[in-house]
């Protein structure tokens, strides 16, 4: 049988599933560090060493830093928008949607504050910042679908959806940014922002 140089190299099903596995432990380990001391915490050489593999390794599946944390910041944001978006579709009106939806952004940031503050407003490079945007747009879907749903039924005035969304994102974001970096909601602050979302969405008192 003649080998022929120009037939591509095509991976075993084994070989895939151990590469597959490998990059899985890399982007774990990387969240695991972000959670515990933000973005400038995770460096190639601590992830390597937290997942157990050697450096290259981890460069043989992202090119450096910036795109393994573009990676994570997926990963996590994929997490918290999937939690949002289901504890708005077990509400019936869009008060209780945005009430849902405030109390599970906000109590899920309390839980993982480091990881919240990294998702929403720690320094970080392009690459990372695209992916964060990414994750606010997404989030802004989420609310801008219940708000058209009650600007249709009438419970809610004529408003832009996704524009009511977008802003209602930024400032319940924002909200939180100090909190997170001290530690924890004031008492009273957690109704406080939902009175706010009602209000600005035009919720009726």
């Amino acid at each position: 049988m003649r080998f022929n140089p120009c037939m591509a190299y095509r991976r075993t099903p084994g070989v895939q599933a151990r590469l597959t596995a490998s990059r899985d432990r890399i982007v774990a380990a990387a969240l695991e560090i972000v959670a515990e001391g933000g973005y400038r915490a995770c460096s190639v050489a601590a992830v390597a060493d937290r997942a157990g593999v050697a450096t290259g390794s981890v460069y043989q599946h992202f090119r450096g830093k910036a795109a393994l944390m573009a990676e994570v910041f997926r990963t996590a944001s994929g997490r918290e928008v999937d939690a949002v978006a289901r504890a708005a579709a077990l509400e019936d009106t869009a008060r209780e949607a945005v009430a849902a939806t405030v109390e599970t952004f906000a109590g899920r940031a309390l839980r993982a504050p480091r990881l919240a503050y990294a998702l929403l407003a720690e320094p970080v490079d392009p690459a990372v910042e695209a992916e964060r945007l990414v994750f606010r747009r997404a989030y802004a879907e989420v609310i801008a679908a219940f708000v058209a749903d009650g600007v249709a039924s009438g419970e809610l005035p004529p408003q832009d959806p996704r524009l009511s969304a977008t802003a209602l994102v930024g400032a319940v974001g924002e909200a939180l940014v100090a909190p997170l970096a001290e530690g924890g909601l004031a008492p009273g602050t957690l109704p406080d922002l939902i009175r706010f979302a009602h209000r600005a969405l035009g919720v009726a008192p």
